[in-house]
């Protein structure tokens, strides 16, 4: 025993990483199970997709918060093709007549993120105004020299996924080299020198978070939801894109760079601090981020990209937490940040504690629970 404890104290002290103890992820039963609780929950509450949010201010129901959550319920179908599912989806599809706010010359990134799901719905039933919107968005930007509009990380997951689906569905590269241009961007240049920091391979939230700006302990900010919409947009990239792509390759070896920093920084319980390099600063449970990186590395796990060995422990110990921790027993999600682009917003967290929009936490834990159910 003490021999164990000395080989874990010498392990921390050189910064490795101690796996979990031995767990096992539940039967995929139990976690269909959870995933079908949580979804009711969101569904009974809102009937009506096409109903508009309103808090502080009004919200159409097609903006990035509802697009995230759709790309969960589109996971969950994959693995569960119940017909409402379908149903509820095409509603939502239907209700915003398959547009985008902002219309088809809008080049926010947070306006496109619904067409991933708008896509994924003309696959299933290639009816031409499910696409025709965002096909339109996505040219038009292509019909410009523009690179630079991703200037926060969260826009690599909102839009980058689309361009992804829209090469492989009109076999066009032409999306395929405009998506890596504005992610390359994104990672070089914006921020001075990029928002991807090449040694700890993590990224900063915007321009507002690279050095000088410090966390209280004088580490970099990185902000966990934000890296975890960066790790997810790479699979949802990389399920789209050939293999054969000269990009495909930079994408996977940014995926693998990240899922390694991550595993680093996993708590003790499970979870991932908002603050990944700051404990102290808003340290806590947090449903979001932790999701987004089990949904990352069990697909990379699933791949074959990442060593099951180093990973599984990792993924068994972050799922586990979050059913065990976050989920209500009518199916309503604790621990989940608010909306906004630091560690600090919306604080402090709390297992009852509702977030100004339910939907993103949701869609980012059903995308988890999905992937997990692919690796059982």
């Amino acid at each position: 025993m003490k021999m164990h404890l000395l080989v874990a104290t010498i392990l921390l002290s050189l910064g490795g990483y101690l796996p979990a103890r031995a767990q096992s992820l539940p039967p995929k039963k139990e976690v269909l199970k959870t995933l079908t609780l949580a979804n009711r929950y969101f569904m009974e509450k809102w009937p009506d997709a096409g109903k508009d949010i309103v808090l502080h201010k009004t919200w159409p129901s097609n903006i990035w918060t509802r697009a995230v959550y759709y790309e969960g319920l589109m996971a969950l179908y994959q693995i569960d093709p119940q017909k409402s599912y379908y149903d509820y989806a095409v509603q939502w599809g239907d209700k915003h007549h398959w547009g985008l706010r902002g219309g088809i010359i809008t080049r926010n990134a947070d306006n496109q993120a619904c067409g991933q799901t708008y896509i994924d719905l003309y696959l299933i039933d290639k009816q031409p105004e499910r696409i025709h919107d965002i096909k339109a968005s996505i040219d038009s930007m292509l019909a410009t020299d523009v690179i630079d509009d991703w200037d926060w990380i969260d826009a690599i997951q909102m839009a980058m996924p689309v361009m992804a689906r829209l090469g492989k569905l009109y076999n066009d590269t032409s999306y395929f080299h405009r998506m890596y241009e504005m992610y390359a961007f994104t990672k070089f240049k914006h921020g001075t020198n990029g928002l991807y920091n090449q040694q700890e391979h993590l990224w900063w939230r915007d321009k507002d978070f690279v050095p000088p700006y410090k966390e209280p302990n004088g580490a970099n900010c990185y902000w966990s939801r934000g890296n975890g919409w960066v790790l997810a947009s790479l699979v949802r990239t990389m399920e789209w894109l050939p293999k054969s792509s000269p990009y495909y390759n930079i994408y996977l070896q940014d995926f693998k760079d990240m899922s390694a920093a991550l595993v680093k920084l996993q708590r003790e319980d499970g979870f991932w601090n908002a603050s990944l390099h700051d404990p102290n600063n808003f340290g806590g449970k947090e449903l979001t981020g932790t999701s987004l990186f089990v949904y990352g590395m069990a697909w990379g796990i699933r791949q074959g990209y990442l060593d099951k060995k180093v990973y599984q422990p990792v993924v068994v110990k972050a799922w586990n937490a979050l059913v065990k921790d976050c989920v209500h027993d009518n199916g309503m999600l604790g621990y989940v940040q608010s909306t906004g682009k630091q560690p600090s917003d919306g604080q402090p967290l709390g297992f009852d504690k509702i977030p100004d929009f339910e939907d993103y936490g949701l869609g980012a834990f059903l995308l988890a629970g999905s992937e997990v159910c692919k690796s059982k």
